[in-house]
C-alpha cells in the first residue's frame, strides 16, 4: 500500500511539473496517427483497386503487361513494408535517403523530422490497407459485378457505384484497427528525433530518473487515446449500419405492399395512420355521402311529380 501511495505521489509530481510536455507529446502522436492513417488509406485504396483490375487472354498484350507489372510492384511494396519493422523503415528513410542522394534536404530541421515521420507511418499503413482493400473488394458478391455489367456499366462505373461502397463498409473495422495501431506505433519515431508521447517520457526520465512513474503515466495516456478512438469508431460503424428497420420507397400509393416490410411506426399507404390513406378514405366517404344525397333528392323530386289519388276521384265525381 505504501508503494502505491508513493507511486501516486511521484506520478502527481511528474504531472504537475511536466503536464505541458505530456500534452504536447499526445498532440503530436494524434496528429501523426490521424494524418498518416488518412494518407495510408488513400495509398491502400489506390493499390487495392489497381491490384484487382481484371484482364483476360483476349486483352491486348500491352494491357496485360502493364497490369501484371502493376501487380508485381504493388506486391513488392506490400511485402517489403509489411515484412520489416517500422523502426527500421524510419531509420532507412530518414538516414538512408540522404546517404544515397547527395544534397537531399527534405529532412532538414524539425519540419524534416515531421515530414519523415508522416511519410514512414503513411507508407507502412498503406501496405496493410492495400491488402484490406483488396480483401474488401473480393468479398463483394460477384453477382454484383455481373449485374452491373449486364446493364452496360464499365469497370470504372462498376467499381465506383457498386463495389467500392460495399467494400468500404467491410473494411471500416480494419481502418479503425490500423488507426489504433498507429497511435501506439508512432512511439518508434523517437529514433529519428520526433517528439511524440513516448519521446516526451524519455526526455522527462532523463531529467528526474523516475522511470516507472512516468511509464505509468504513458500507459494511462495511450490507453485513454485508444479507448477514445475505439468509442468513436464504434459510433461510425453504427452510423454506417443504418436503421434497424427499413421501409420500401413507393412512388405510387396504389402499389401493392404485400410481402414487403414497413416500419410499424410509420404505417403503409393502406394504413389508416398514413396521411395519404386518411385523405383517400375521406374522399371515398364524401363520394358515398354525395351519392346518398343525390338518391334522396331524386326520391323527393319523384314524390312531388306523382299525381295524388284524391284529386283523381274528385275529378271523376264532377264529371
Amino acid at each position: 500500500m505504501e508503494k502505491l501511495l508513493e507511486l501516486g505521489y511521484d506520478m502527481s509530481r511528474l504531472w504537475e511539473n511536466y503536464w505541458p510536455n505530456y500534452l504536447i507529446g499526445i498532440r503530436n502522436t494524434l496528429i501523426v496517427a490521424v494524418v498518416a492513417t488518412i494518407i495510408g488509406c488513400i495509398i491502400g485504396l489506390v493499390c487495392g483497386i489497381l491490384n484487382t483490375i481484371p484482364y483476360t487472354k483476349r486483352d491486348s498484350l500491352g494491357k496485360r503487361f502493364v497490369l501484371r507489372l502493376i501487380r508485381v510492384i504493388v506486391r513488392i511494396y506490400v511485402e517489403v513494408f509489411r515484412g520489416t519493422p517500422m523502426i527500421l523503415q524510419a531509420v532507412f528513410i530518414y538516414y538512408g535517403m540522404p546517404y544515397f542522394i547527395d544534397g537531399f534536404t527534405a529532412f532538414q530541421g524539425y519540419s524534416g523530422i515531421w515530414f519523415a515521420s508522416l511519410l514512414v507511418v503513411s507508407i507502412n499503413t498503406g501496405s496493410y490497407m492495400a491488402e484490406s482493400v483488396r480483401g474488401g473488394i473480393i468479398s463483394v458478391d460477384p453477382g454484383q459485378t455481373e449485374g452491373a455489367q449486364a446493364i452496360g456499366m464499365t469497370h470504372v462505373q462498376t467499381m465506383t457505384n457498386v463495389i467500392l461502397p460495399q467494400a468500404v463498409r467491410n473494411i471500416v473495422p480494419q481502418i479503425g484497427n490500423n488507426f489504433i495501431i498507429n497511435i501506439k506505433d508512432t512511439s518508434v519515431m523517437f529514433v529519428i528525433g520526433f517528439i511524440e508521447f513516448f519521446a516526451t517520457h524519455q526526455n522527462i526520465v532523463g531529467v528526474n530518473y523516475l522511470y516507472f512513474p512516468s511509464a505509468t503515466i504513458e500507459m494511462i495516456g495511450y490507453l485513454c487515446m485508444t479507448l477514445l478512438a475505439s468509442f468513436i469508431l464504434r459510433k461510425i460503424e453504427k452510423k454506417m449500419d443504418g436503421s434497424d428497420s427499413y421501409e420500401l420507397a413507393q412512388a405510387d400509393v396504389l402499389t401493392m405492399s404485400a410481402g414487403t416490410y414497413s416500419n410499424p411506426d410509420r404505417g403503409t399507404p393502406f394504413d389508416e395512420r398514413n396521411p395519404e390513406a386518411q385523405k383517400s378514405m375521406l374522399r371515398e366517404e364524401l363520394r358515398r355521402q354525395a351519392e346518398r344525397d343525390a338518391a334522396a333528392w331524386e326520391g323527393q323530386m319523384a314524390e312531388t311529380r306523382r299525381p295524388h289519388g284524391g284529386d283523381r276521384n274528385s275529378d271523376g265525381g264532377d264529371q
